[in-house]
């Protein structure tokens, strides 16, 4: 694996994280660092464990990349999620309104305006 490709890929997925300030680092964004950072150790004398956790620092080249292609997809899932939201937003603007105004709205689109509601004056 290309430390180009593994330098891409740390990039996509600290920009699908939330923000945050250089002097303050989140736990994640300190253990991506750290998993991206960690060179492995060709010389280890351990058996190989076939069943590594997801995102943990990786002892072999081979599991490398293997981490690298498991935070590209991360990366391509948490963007198409981000687009997927901003899409939704964009064609269902009515979405977060109340009943009221999507009633209102709705009156107006077809030429009615809707008559002011009579309230009170004690239930103000």
């Amino acid at each position: 694996m290309s430390t180009i490709q593994a330098r891409t890929t740390y990039r996509a997925l600290l920009r699908e994280l939330p923000r945050r300030h250089l002097s303050k680092p989140s736990p994640l964004h300190q253990h991506l660092r750290a998993i991206f950072r960690s060179t492995p150790s060709t010389s280890s004398l351990q058996p190989e464990n076939s069943n590594a956790l997801p995102f943990s620092i990786p002892k072999t080249d081979e599991e490398r990349t293997l981490r690298v292609q498991e935070a590209d997809q991360f990366a391509q899932y948490a963007r198409a999620q981000r687009v997927y939201c901003e899409l939704l937003e964009r064609y269902n603007p009515g979405m977060t309104m109340d009943e009221e105004e999507k009633i209102r709205l709705t009156a107006r689109r077809v030429g009615f305006d809707l008559p002011e509601l009579h309230v009170p004056e004690g239930k103000e």
